[in-house]
């Protein structure tokens, strides 16, 4: 697994830890007592060092090249899942997938950004970044699950949308506009959960939500730290204290009200435990499911509707 730089203190303990278990097999000597001393400090570190990560640290587990992502998700929590492939207009963006699927007996319209783990998947899936007809497919479906009053679930992690030339060709903002125009109307629940990035308008076209949720070491931003930092300060290596300013960690969204809810993640992130993650998230989404229950469509249209609204309001 691959090894985050902050987390080389753990490394080293595990690299002793082996040694001990190998000279133990070889030798037959019993180091039991040195193994156990060994794995409760790695532990204690460990915890350590998760209560108090800081946001840039946070940021390297949201981008994890062996995150869990939107199929491992599907295949994990949904007892059923049939993709629906196309936006209606000759395309088919596989950055975004989307289908029905059940979960714990509940049908439900289930979208997400899709990311790769090698190069030959990031190549198809665009490394995790939609274009427009990847939007209006998202659309389709949330018309789809209107008609047939099925709840809405996105599963989102993005850089962003595609920022290339054939993106901007085809109408890349109005999508995302038409999206955020489109899921405020819904009269069905909508749930929203940033697994990982949730960077930028390409997030938000899927995040027009009664629910908005992150995993614990998810981010959530209107531009990445790196973006920010060649902004304000014309060096992207000052990325670190662009994400300190920018807040982007699920604490500090949860303190501002941005999003209603933060899931937690196994030690040291879901790549260490994707059926444990699973099973939290999946739980996460069932009580939504099943307080959202309580809503007529239109008290679900106008929660949502205020709940956007009321971002970014203030008193002086």
């Amino acid at each position: 697994m691959t090894v985050l730089e902050f987390e080389k203190p753990i490394l080293e303990i595990q690299k002793k830890i082996d040694e001990f278990k190998k000279m133990s097999m070889e030798s037959g000597m019993d180091f039991n007592g040195e193994i156990e001393s060994l794995e409760k400090q790695a532990n204690e570190i460990k915890k350590e060092m998760y209560e108090s990560l800081k946001p840039s640290q946070k940021l390297q587990i949201a981008r994890h090249s062996e995150r869990p992502n939107f199929l491992d998700y599907t295949h994990m929590m949904c007892e059923n899942f049939i993709e629906l492939h196309g936006d209606r207009e000759g395309a088919d963006d596989r950055a975004i997938i989307g289908g029905l699927a059940t979960i714990a007996g509940r049908n439900v319209v289930l979208i997400g950004t899709q990311k790769g783990k090698s190069t030959k998947e990031n190549l198809e899936y665009n490394f995790g970044m939609p274009q427009p007809q990847g939007y209006r497919k998202a659309l389709r479906l949330f018309k789809h699950a209107e008609k047939f009053k099925l709840p809405i679930i996105t599963l989102i992690d993005t850089p962003g949308a595609y920022p290339g030339i054939t993106a901007e060709q085809t109408g890349q903002g109005i999508a995302i506009a038409v999206n955020l125009r489109e899921m405020s109307k819904l009269t069905v629940p909508v749930i929203a959960v940033i697994t990982g990035e949730g960077c930028s308008g390409g997030a938000l076209g899927l995040a027009v939500a009664n629910r908005v949720f992150m995993l614990e070491y998810a981010y959530y931003t209107v531009i990445s730290p790196e973006g920010c930092a060649s902004i304000l300060w014309r060096d992207a290596a000052k990325a670190a204290d662009a994400a300190d300013a920018l807040k982007i960690t699920a604490d500090d969204l949860l303190k501002y009200g941005i999003i209603d809810g933060k899931i937690k993640e196994p030690l040291g992130g879901a790549h260490t435990n994707p059926q444990d993650m699973s099973d939290r998230l999946k739980n996460a989404l069932i009580g939504a499911l099943e307080e959202l229950d309580s809503y007529s469509p239109d008290e679900l249209k106008a929660q949502r509707y205020s709940k956007f609204r009321g971002m970014g309001v203030f008193n002086e």
